[in-house]
């Protein structure tokens, strides 16, 4: 069995509309072609006004997400003020760089309003790089596809939700790695909300 066969699927999105950024995961946490969990939680709060999703080991993100969320909290009692979420991207960047060697399993996807909307996409290895919409995971050819289509940089959020929710969809409806249903995060500067929408 190869060394794919121990990497969980996913598929998680993040989107930049006029006011802020939505991103999203599914739920399923899989091992080759056993369906390991149907509750897996692959959407995390990390600081007040930045949110990540990722895609990959489980214990690699929630433990990446941990030792971010508190190198964040012991920067801003040091500088007494919320970090802005392009700090908190570079941050995650370093961490998972000095790990290159033992890398974490994971892609992320951190977003937040930096000025203005934006997401950052970090691979293993903590390149970092900055775009209006990104899809990880390895239903990520199948959601990309619905970003390109219907992404538009002036979108409100009620249609970039929309996009958001159909292009998970349809990794879902083609990737057997993903599914069971999507979790939300919304970031804008009223702050962070999250939902779920329930699908089997």
């Amino acid at each position: 069995m190869s060394f794919d066969a121990y990497v969980p699927g996913a598929t998680a999105v993040g989107i930049t509309y006029k006011d802020g950024v939505i991103m999203g995961a599914e739920r399923r946490i899989t091992l080759s072609n056993y369906v390991l969990s149907k509750s897996g939680r692959k959407v995390f709060k990390v600081t007040e006004n930045t949110g990540a999703v990722c895609a990959g080991m489980v214990a690699d993100m929630q433990n990446l997400v941990r030792q971010v969320t508190v190198y964040t909290k012991l920067k801003e009692l040091e500088v007494k003020r919320t970090l802005r979420p392009g700090a908190v991207a570079k941050l995650t960047s370093i961490l998972m760089f000095e790990q290159r060697f033992a890398p974490f399993i994971t892609q992320v996807i951190l977003g937040g309003v930096d000025g203005k909307p934006k997401v950052w996409v970090l691979d293993p290895l903590g390149s970092l790089i900055a775009d209006e919409y990104a899809a990880v995971g390895t239903g990520s050819e199948m959601a990309v596809g619905v970003l390109e289509e219907g992404f538009a940089p002036s979108m409100s959020a009620k249609d970039a939700r929309e996009l958001l929710l159909s292009s998970i969809k349809a990794a879902i409806a083609r990737d057997s790695m993903s599914g069971n249903g999507i979790d939300i995060l919304t970031v804008d500067k009223s702050g962070i909300k999250e939902d779920n929408i329930e699908m089997q």
